[in-house]
């Protein structure tokens, strides 16, 4: 028997896996996939033509990067759904505006009309019945400690360059934002529960939170 069998996961489910940069989305999604035989839907970070111009003027580029965000987050949901489910998905499309939007929309780093457009457009685009929300969404949850910790481990430069209070403010957003979040059902994991690195095997102690979570 395989571990989706093992803890009652369904074939079709689709499982999407949140948190602030840096926690382990994108280790976490490959490892569930692996071991679950889902497939994946990563954030193609390395073609999005706005993240570098981003980084160098927020207030320029923030809503040209949250709406091209939305749109590829659109398609992919949708995609997702119409080939039957069965994914592990590494980031959800509620962050963005829950998350990054707003914080630029508090900061002053996006234009309130430009902000009122975007969520206009993400309320009438994804906050509908018609929407495909996941079966569950894994937050995952850590220390600002270790999160800088890991930042500054996978050493990508334009997160290098981004002052510390940037990605404390984010974190802080991130707590408030998921004790209230309801789109879906919600399973929190403490980044310090497991080390899938140097212990790959513990991702089954994952996989059996997680079926519960979707009982």
């Amino acid at each position: 028997m395989n571990l989706r069998e093992k803890y009652g996961i369904p074939k079709n489910a689709v499982i999407t896996v949140a948190g602030t940069v840096g926690v382990g989305k994108s280790t976490m999604t490959q490892a569930l996939a692996d071991a679950l035989d889902f497939k994946t839907s990563f954030e193609n970070v390395d073609e999005n033509p706005y993240l570098d111009r981003f980084y160098d003027d927020f207030e320029k580029w923030s809503f040209h990067l949250q709406i091209y965000f939305l749109a590829e987050r659109f398609k992919e949901q949708k995609r997702i759904f119409e080939s039957g489910g069965g994914f592990i998905q590494d980031r959800s499309i509620y962050e963005d505006t829950g998350i990054f939007a707003k914080m630029h929309a508090d900061n002053g780093t996006m234009d309130p009309v430009d902000y009122d457009t975007y969520t206009n457009l993400f309320e009438a685009m994804v906050m509908t019945p018609y929407f495909p929300h996941p079966n569950l969404l894994v937050y995952l949850d850590g220390s600002m400690e270790d999160i800088l910790q890991r930042i500054e481990e996978r050493g990508r430069p334009m997160e290098q360059q981004t002052p510390i209070l940037y990605w404390e403010e984010m974190h802080g957003r991130y707590e408030r934002w998921i004790s209230s979040f309801d789109a879906c059902p919600v399973l929190k994991i403490n980044i310090n529960d497991y080390d899938l690195m140097k212990n790959p095997r513990e991702i089954e102690q994952v996989i059996a939170r997680i079926g519960s979570a979707l009982k």
